[in-house]
């Protein structure tokens, strides 16, 4: 059976599970914490030697990590991935911006915030410039259309509606973003995400 090794605080983890789930797909969740050390495991470090989650072993035992990885290989041929090439090209414009320009910081600070027990003034403030600037890229984009990437939801939906819906537990005020704020609505509900 798929087994999947995630920590439900983290939504590069609770990424893929949503696309599991949305796709039907079985497989067993290992809760690995990566705060008391899960991920340090000489038995973890056999599936992922990079000591991160999310991390699944597929049912012929071949690894895979990297949350976006996962998400490509499961959503390769779904409806959530599209056929045309250009559209598909920019959705992994967008997977790739979200690991470089959007996780480092929304969820960097979320993490020091909710996790870490740093306050507002003790969190760098570069870290909250950056996170602000990757909003607002992400509300310009969404001003005129419902999805990132064409007229559907794409795995890059999913992949930067993880942190952007907790994107206030990390101090960022989502109120002038009215666009990223119906476009998670639209987003949760296209991955039936409670």
């Amino acid at each position: 059976m798929l087994t999947v090794f995630g920590d439900v605080r983290s939504g590069n983890c609770l990424k893929v599970k949503w696309l599991l789930d949305r796709l039907g797909h079985d497989y067993r969740w290992v809760e690995t914490d990566v705060m008391s050390g899960g991920t340090r495991s000489t038995d973890f470090l056999a599936v992922n030697p990079a000591g991160q989650v999310p991390a699944v072993v597929l049912e012929d035992g071949r690894a895979l990590a990297q949350s976006n990885a996962i998400l490509g290989y499961f959503g390769e041929g779904s409806a959530f991935v599209p056929v045309d090439r250009w559209d598909r090209a920019k959705m992994y414009e967008w997977l790739f911006w979200e690991q470089y320009s959007h996780e480092p910081y929304v969820a960097v600070a979320r993490f020091q915030r909710l996790y870490a027990g740093k306050t507002a003034a003790e969190i760098e403030p570069r870290l909250m410039e950056r996170g602000r600037a990757a909003l607002e890229r992400m509300e310009a984009a969404l001003a005129d259309r419902d999805w990132l990437v064409g007229s559907g939801p794409t795995l890059a939906d999913l992949a930067l509606v993880a942190y952007t819906r907790v994107a206030h537990e990390g101090g960022f005020d989502l109120a002038p973003h009215p666009a990223i704020r119906a476009w998670i609505g639209r987003v949760e509900a296209a991955f039936g995400i409670g």
